[in-house]
């Protein structure tokens, strides 16, 4: 028996704003279209404000064009998540919607969860249940305040099931209201989009062609604060990588904002190295460096888990993980800023890659489960 009346087709507010999120809003934007069911309005919080690569990964998801585009752009966090807010005030004044789905742990999730529950607006919270248990990091404030007042929690694995339990969330049966949340392991809902996307690219990137085809290459990705702004942090991470790079090459990624943190003797070293510089990659190109890879180096938490998706060891540059599971398998392994044990954990994953992957984060049809979830509380 429904617990709220439905009264028509249930409005929904998909709300993303980084481009990880994009990724993730991907597989439910296409299920809630292919259903009549819901009306889903897209709303992109412009957190993530380069608008090229926006438009980019829009296209290569099939993500139609967002109803509404907030345009924040960046500045620190509290100014961001207010300007966030009072923007998205007015665009449920608007659409008066029934159901807000927000994702991961981004100042754009914390500041529609926080509009939500202020207008008496249930939230669906996908990738709810991580945690690190860094509080230095914004994002673990923003995942566990999301969690607080959220009426579906899905849930990417048992053990982020396990974190909520233990914050005395998902005790009672699922009731489908904000007293008593609907807990739910629905499976990694990125493992939907990166199965589809691993069997339309194959070919190795061309981007690679400066490099020898029969030598494995390190992928790179560094973007955390507490990696590029520390500098002694920072030196010591890409000393460990330039290490590497004199004997594999080292594909890098990187960011305008981190390359402009990298002390220029580093750069120069780098650079000396094997160590091959790029833009930032569209989705289509992540997933193409990543299926060719020997190992990826990276303090992303997304690119931790596509990683394993496709089978390849990690090199964590941080003291820990919110994809505990990951590292308990041995496939990736923390290094914090060690650049020698980072240096020598690459070194073992190239000659050694691992070769247990147990299957932790669903069969790829968590869009479906979360769907029938929302159904079910109306």
């Amino acid at each position: 028996m429904c617990l709220f009346k439905k009264t028509s087709v249930i409005k929904v507010i998909n709300l993303v704003g980084a481009r990880p999120q994009f990724i993730k809003a991907s597989a439910l934007s296409k299920a809630f279209r292919a259903s009549s069911e819901f009306d889903e309005i897209l709303v992109h919080s412009g957190q993530h404000y380069d608008v090229k690569m926006s438009d980019v990964f829009f296209k290569e998801l099939g993500i139609p064009e967002p109803k509404y585009n907030l345009n924040i752009g960046s500045d620190s966090h509290g100014a961001q998540t207010g300007a966030i807010m009072s923007a998205l005030e007015r665009v449920f004044e608007t659409e008066k919607p029934d159901v807000l789905v927000v994702y991961g742990d981004t100042n754009t999730t914390l500041a529609g969860a926080l509009v939500a529950s202020k207008l008496g607006v249930r939230i669906a919270h996908v990738e709810a249940g991580l945690r690190s248990y860094n509080y230095s990091m914004p994002e673990e404030i923003n995942r566990k305040l999301t969690d607080a007042l959220s009426s579906w929690l899905f849930c990417p694995s048992d053990d982020s099931i396990a974190n909520l339990m233990k914050e005395g969330i998902g005790k009672l049966p699922a009731q489908y209201s904000p007293s008593h949340p609907c807990v739910l392991n629905t499976g990694d809902i990125m493992l939907d989009v990166a199965m589809e996307m691993g069997e339309q690219v194959n070919d190795r990137p061309a981007e690679l062609k400066t490099l020898p085809s029969n030598k494995p290459y390190a992928l790179l990705t560094l973007h955390r604060n507490f990696n590029t702004d520390d500098i002694s942090r920072l030196r010591s991470i890409l000393t460990g990588v330039a290490q590497l790079a004199e004997d594999y090459p080292v594909v890098f990624p990187v960011h305008p904002r981190t390359a402009s943190k990298i002390p220029s003797d580093i750069m120069e070293l780098l650079q000396e190295e094997s160590c091959l510089f790029l833009a930032p990659l569209s989705y289509r190109g992540i997933v193409g460096m990543l299926k060719h890879a020997g190992v990826v180096i990276t303090d992303s938490g997304g690119l931790q888990k596509e990683a394993y998706y496709f089978k390849k060891g990690v090199v964590i540059p941080r003291a820990e993980s919110e994809w505990e599971e990951i590292v308990a398998t041995g496939s990736a392994i923390l290094t914090d800023a060690n650049g020698q044990k980072l240096n020598e954990v690459a070194r073992e994953f190239l000659s050694n890659p691992p070769t247990k992957f147990p299957e932790l984060y669903g069969d790829g049809r968590s869009a479906a489960r979360m769907l029938n979830a929302i159904l079910k509380g109306f």
